[in-house]
């Protein structure tokens, strides 16, 4: 999978999450909570509401329907833009992140805050809310 999240420090926090039956979900995925109750897709677009990041490989089609998700812990994550350190980011595209406005605060979408600077389209270390 292209630009999966990275972990670079172990996350104590891990989640069970629903996923449809036939959906294959690689590990690193930053997820969405797309439906009630607590079901889960890949995010693929801004302000997506997060929902953790894939610890294993969900491989479709064999009759599984949940898929654990870390919601702490420490991630090298793409961003679309440029991020100072220190800022808190959302989900802005599959599996990419950036510097969250004052509106995104109240959407669910914030993934986390990061611990180093990016300079545009590349990773950065991310540490994840961890609600």
């Amino acid at each position: 999978m292209a630009n999966e999240a990275v972990c670079i420090e172990a996350p104590k926090i891990i989640v069970n999450r629903i996923c449809a039956e036939a959906t294959n979900i690689p590990k690193g995925t930053i997820v969405q909570i797309s439906g009630s109750p607590n079901t889960v897709s890949a995010s693929s677009a801004d302000n997506d509401v997060f929902g953790g990041i894939t610890v294993e490989e969900f491989k479709g089609g064999e009759g599984l329907t949940h898929v654990a998700c870390a919601m702490d812990g420490a991630f090298n994550i793409l961003t679309s833009g440029a991020i100072t350190m220190g800022a808190i980011v959302n989900i802005s595209a599959a599996n990419t992140v950036n510097t969250s406005a004052a509106a995104d605060l109240l959407t669910g979408s914030v993934v986390g805050k990061t611990e180093e600077t990016a300079g545009g389209a590349a990773t950065t270390r991310v540490r994840l809310v961890g609600y």
